[in-house]
């Protein structure tokens, strides 16, 4: 490898603002705080989509009212006309 291209990887700690949770791992991301710590908004432990508190969407629902909407502009069929007969035929 070539000295002075890659970047630092050490054991950094990370907080949550979320739900408090501390732990460590190793990033070679930078704090940007005195105390030595990276600060993130969320984390996996209080994330409503790892934590199944997710809120998902109707989808029958919403299909139902497409359908709904969509049924009255069903196309109107023309009445079959029969073909036309020549005298010379």
């Amino acid at each position: 490898m070539k000295a002075g291209i890659h970047p630092v990887y050490e054991t950094r700690g990370f907080h949550c603002y979320g739900c408090g949770t501390e732990w460590s791992t190793r990033t070679t991301l930078k704090p940007h705080t005195t105390d030595g710590k990276i600060h993130l908004d969320i984390c996996s432990a209080c994330h409503p989509f790892f934590t199944g508190k997710q809120k998902l969407m109707d989808k029958a629902g919403r299909v139902d009212r497409f359908r709904k909407r969509y049924a009255k502009l069903k196309p109107e069929v023309a009445p079959e006309v029969a073909p036309e007969t020549t005298p010379n035929g």
